[in-house]
């Protein structure tokens, strides 16, 4: 069966940090605590979603005043859960590979095959020097996390295994025992600038981009399938989506207006800034939000650009557009998590599975 014939899966970015996944002052009945975070990951689970996205912070900003490190919340949340997937994001620079793949290939057999990796290069310098952690160029960053990535590989299917690279090093390391997944644990990255995609197409399992439109998120996902094509390597897709599913298109509007409205101003304007200095770094001079406006950067990845926002009908045929280019994943976000993600469960994934059977079974008749 292709990809393209597989139901498209769903995950949605755990609140491990508070501020929720909106830069507004607008209520939002969500919570970074662990208990609201467990009531949310049995939810999840419930409503069809495949996977839960945790967060990598070490200090304050852009609202997120507080902040649960993300392997260990990872952990507590799998240890609550029977089949979610938790995506643990690590920063390479605090961690190194043989911890990370130790860290996680434990975790990964106390779950059952349950953990995945995020592999975050880096936006926000403030933090880095915060910590005392190096500051690398742009493309030098996804170079280290390349690296980090080529040696968690290696960790993870090699006895033996030694490593010599620019940011990396170490000598005949036998893993035991390895990580229950076969052939490894789970790779994701992000990012889109033009390193980030060259990265993804060489070592990658998958791609998370900044939301976008259909039509352009073809153009990336085109260029890295036929780079990772060349490279005779497989990178599924995923797109970042905040969700506005309401029984009325205008009751939507109206939400996400209120969202903006109620902006805050001084972090999206402190957020945008950091973004922009760190686009201006690579080689083609633009980064991840280098065409975000102020609206879009009150959602810290672009969610509203994918415009999953409106009624459940307009939501599952929007979703399955995307897939139709080539979007395998959509990663949410809500305003009030627990219950919208219920309501996803009950209102939209229906009909997305129900629109995906219907095409499905148009491509059948085609094809006989």
């Amino acid at each position: 069966m292709s990809q393209q014939n597989k139901n498209i899966t769903f995950a949605y970015w755990v609140p491990n940090v508070s501020g929720g996944l909106v830069v507004s002052n607008i209520e939002q009945r969500t919570d970074w605590s662990y208990d609201y975070n467990v009531r949310l990951a049995q939810a999840a689970e419930k409503n069809g979603f495949d996977y839960a996205l945790t967060q990598i912070r070490f200090t304050a900003g852009y609202n997120a005043e507080n902040q649960h490190e993300s392997v260990s919340f990872s952990h507590g949340i799998l240890a609550k859960t029977s089949k979610l997937k938790v995506i643990a994001a690590i920063l390479p620079g605090p961690w190194k590979p043989v911890l990370a793949a130790k860290q996680l290939a434990t975790i990964d057999h106390l779950t059952q095959g349950r953990i995945a990796i995020n592999v975050v290069s880096g936006w926000f310098r403030g933090e880095f020097d915060a910590i005392g952690e190096a500051w690398p160029e742009h493309d030098q960053r996804y170079a280290r996390s390349e690296e980090f990535i080529r040696a968690l590989k290696g960790v993870w299917t090699q006895d033996n295994y030694s490593f010599d690279g620019k940011y990396y090093q170490f000598k005949d390391y036998t893993l035991s025992p390895k990580p229950v997944q076969k052939p490894h644990i789970e790779i994701f990255q992000g990012g889109s600038s033009r390193a980030a995609r060259d990265m993804a197409a060489r070592v990658s399992d998958w791609y998370f981009t900044n939301g976008n439109t259909p039509d352009e998120l073809k153009k990336q996902i085109d260029d890295i399938r036929a780079k990772a094509q060349q490279n005779g390597h497989q990178v599924k897709i995923g797109v970042n989506a905040f969700i506005i599913a309401r029984d009325t298109e205008e009751e939507a509007k109206t939400v996400l207006q209120e969202i903006i409205d109620k902006a805050n101003i001084q972090a999206v304007h402190a957020f945008g800034d950091a973004t922009r200095e760190a686009g201006a770094a690579t080689l083609e001079g633009e980064g991840n939000w280098a065409k975000s406006t102020f609206e879009d950067l009150v959602q810290y990845n672009d969610g509203f650009k994918t415009n999953l926002i409106g009624t459940p009908r307009q939501i599952a045929e929007s979703i399955v557009e995307l897939k139709a280019v080539g979007v395998d994943l959509i990663l949410s976000g809500f305003l009030h998590f627990i219950e919208e993600v219920e309501y996803f469960g009950a209102k939209v994934l229906p009909l997305v599975r129900e629109l995906e059977a219907q095409q499905q079974s148009v491509e059948t008749a085609k094809s006989a």
